[in-house]
């Protein structure tokens, strides 16, 4: 596997909005990729999949939202059900999903503390989400075991 192959991309999904985080080539830091609207027949799993080609993606990582008991509830089995179609749309792409607990709602505190604007913040808050994710699985050492 090539270096730019290691290159993971985090996903925080949203009901209107999914936000994207890609890691450098190295699997070491995060970077917002913006988000794609979430449609209703495939929920943008197809603009996913271009993304995961054009950034050459090794894993693709969905963010959990486990309820505060560790529970799952209605939003992780939606996005259970999501990675199972990306992992259908992905072939030779692994797909994993992370608790991503509160994420949104530390990435709108961010961007709060940060006086963004409301509608600003409505913007950006899915990929800063997205970059969290993605920040928590790369340091958690996750990613490490693979060679380039």
């Amino acid at each position: 596997m090539t270096a730019a192959r290691r290159r993971v991309l985090a996903i925080d999904l949203g009901s209107v909005r999914i936000g994207l985080a890609l890691s450098d080539p190295l699997g070491i830091t995060a970077q917002p990729l913006g988000s794609v609207p979430r449609g209703r027949a495939h929920g943008g799993v197809a603009a996913i999949a271009d993304l995961v080609r054009a950034h050459e993606v090794a894993k693709v990582i969905v963010g959990l939202p486990l309820l505060l008991s560790g529970e799952v509830g209605a939003r992780a089995r939606d996005a259970l059900r999501f990675a199972d179609e990306l992992r259908g749309a992905l072939a030779g792409v692994e797909v994993e999903t992370w608790d991503e607990r509160l994420s949104t709602r530390e990435a709108t505190r961010v961007l709060v503390s940060g006086n963004v604007r409301r509608q600003r913040r409505k913007e950006v808050v899915d990929a800063l989400a997205a970059v969290l994710i993605l920040q928590g699985y790369l340091e958690s050492g996750r990613n490490e075991g693979e060679t380039p």
